[in-house]
């Protein structure tokens, strides 16, 4: 902000009895693309001192510079990225293993891939509106906590319905972890370097996916593992088990950060956030907290919002009643103009986007199964993906010898490897280029390529072609998935961000559940469908990206 000798002094515009006023005759407000704002008194002291630099929340996280603190904030919140993909894309790994120990048919496979999507359409909203209510931090803990357990439990459970139960608790757990660190780390992330930074933890998703085809490939081929009397655990249980260590120490990292200050200044604890600038100065820099510039903070807060002495003349509520009118609140803004424009395009791009991204990644390591069974049996002759799988499904239902085979051939997972490897470079490029061709350019390039390989999958005529189309499908999919956490993150205002990003993802995540029940029931009946599907869905859904505001380089709301 640029202060200029104001002249002969005139009555300031804060010199007024009440806590909150408009700014000046004629309330000329400033336009966020939200609500009009009004200044706090906060606002009006800082402008008021003359020996201490005001800063609004860009200029305060500006001034901390950059440094060591983002970097272990990028660290921590890039392994809960992780984790939480491992924790996803894992049961795909598991499937072909495990359907002897728990019975499962293609049906069954399509529900426990689901079901993680089910509890995380329930865990998305309930967590998401807590953390807009209690804070990011501590939700993100519990959030670990009871997601390692439940994984821990599921590698114990030795029937189909206990494992479904448990899959669904780590699915509430997860549901919660995007929607809130997604917010949580960007508000930590100055404007100009915000979507890089969201688009280097975005590619946290894929090391997830190279670390859980790794550790598939080396623990569940083993023999590992054992059985005593009808107890079983197995290796592909130990994987299981493997999975839960980074929630574990997810939750123990969470413990060394602060709670995000966009958060506390939103809720009234302007000197709370202050401290937290002066922490990640002193680390990022390593002066004195004392040599931080910024006394006071300039706030800027939504013309509904209550003045202060009003909400204290209230009877009081308990913590618990005033959360849940909190999330009631938070959730009537969202669905109520302008934000309403907002939610629903956003709802629309991600359940379109997730029918395919999930899938087809999740089927992804099956599919690679049905052609290798089909390769080793008929001498490496040419066959297309329904061939494959015709092939399969006729083996199992007709042979009457046939016997369960929980072994997974080696190729199957090195080809696994090798389509989320591919990934790597779309992520780089997409660090490189977020903040100078823009959110909406990745999307709609990512949606439009990821749509023209799902059509082409049904054209593959070998393993070979099968795996250089899966592998261009994962790269181009996490670009755009890269560019859709950016941009569903920055479009909602900072009151409103881990409940508008949680409903997001419970759209999402009823895509997963659509994408993985629609593509079991139609791989073995109507193979041609699901490819075609998903083809159409992911490039029409890209589009409506156009239809949001531009937050490339923008100040957060």
């Amino acid at each position: 902000m640029v202060e200029t000798d104001p002249g002969p002094k005139k009555p300031h515009n804060c010199d007024v009895k009440n806590d909150l006023q408009l700014n000046g005759p004629g309330s000329k407000t400033v336009d966020l693309g939200i609500v009009p704002t009004l200044k706090t008194s906060a606002k009006c002291d800082a402008e008021k001192a003359p020996n201490s630099e005001k800063a609004d929340f860009e200029r305060a996280i500006e001034l901390t510079g950059y440094g060591r603190f983002h970097y272990l904030l990028l660290a921590v919140c890039g392994l809960v990225s992780t984790s939480e993909e491992m924790d996803v894309i894992s049961m795909s790994f598991i499937l072909p293993s495990a359907q002897c120990d728990l019975n499962l048919t293609t049906y069954t496979k399509g529900w426990l891939n689901s079901i993680i999507f089910i509890g995380m359409m329930v865990g998305a909203y309930a967590w998401g509106s807590v953390a807009d209510s209690l804070g990011r931090k501590r939700v993100l803990i519990a959030i670990s906590i009871v997601n390692a357990l439940a994984i821990v439990a599921s590698s114990f459970s030795q029937n189909y319905e206990l494992f479904m139960l448990f899959r669904f608790i780590n699915g509430a757990a997860l549901g919660g972890s995007g929607p809130v660190i997604w917010s949580y780390f960007a508000e930590f992330q100055p404007k100009k370097k915000r979507g890089a930074m969201l688009s280097f933890m975005a590619a946290f998703w894929t090391l997830g996916n190279l670390f859980v085809a790794g550790l598939a490939w080396v623990i569940i081929p083993s023999e590992i593992g054992g059985t005593t009397g009808g107890f079983v655990y197995n290796s592909w249980r130990i994987f299981l088990l493997v999975m839960s260590i980074p929630s574990f120490l997810v939750a123990a990292l969470l413990f060394l950060l602060p709670e995000s200050p966009k958060f506390l200044i939103t809720t009234g604890r302007h000197e709370d956030a202050l401290e937290v600038f002066r922490g990640i100065y002193l680390m990022n820099t390593g002066r004195s907290k004392e040599e931080y510039p910024v006394k006071q903070l300039l706030v800027e807060v939504p013309l509904h919002s209550k003045p202060e002495k009003q909400l204290e003349e209230k009877e009081p509520k308990s913590k618990m009643r005033r959360m849940l009118s909190d999330i009631m609140e938070h959730s009537k803004q969202l669905f109520v103009p302008p934000i309403l424009k907002f939610t629903m395009i956003s709802i629309t791009i991600n359940f379109t986007f997730h029918i395919g991204y999930y899938g087809l990644m999740m089927w992804f390591p099956e599919m690679f199964n049905r052609f290798d069974e089909w390769s080793r049996a008929n001498d490496n002759a040419p066959a297309d993906i329904c061939q494959a799988t015709a092939y399969v499904v006729q083996r199992g239902t007709h042979s009457a010898d046939a016997l369960c085979d929980p072994h997974i051939h080696s190729d199957v997972f090195m080809e696994s490897l090798i389509t989320v490897a591919a990934a790597i470079p779309s992520n780089i490029f997409a660090v490189l280029g977020m903040d100078r061709l823009g959110r909406k350019f990745f999307l709609v390039f990512a949606t439009f390529s990821a749509g023209l390989c799902s059509a082409a999958m049904y054209f593959v005529y070998n393993k070979t072609n099968n795996l250089i189309v899966s592998a261009i499908f994962s790269s181009v999919i996490s670009c755009g998935n890269a560019s859709l956490d950016c941009l569903i993150t920055e479009v909602f205002p900072t009151n409103l961000r881990a409940t508008g990003v949680a409903v997001s993802m419970v759209a999402a995540r009823l895509g997963g559940i659509i994408g993985n029940v629609v593509i079991a029931a139609l791989l073995d009946t109507y193979c041609p469908a699901p490819t075609f599907i998903v083809a159409v869905l992911l490039a029409g859904g890209g589009l409506m990206c156009l239809f949001l505001p531009n937050t490339t380089r923008q100040a957060l709301q």
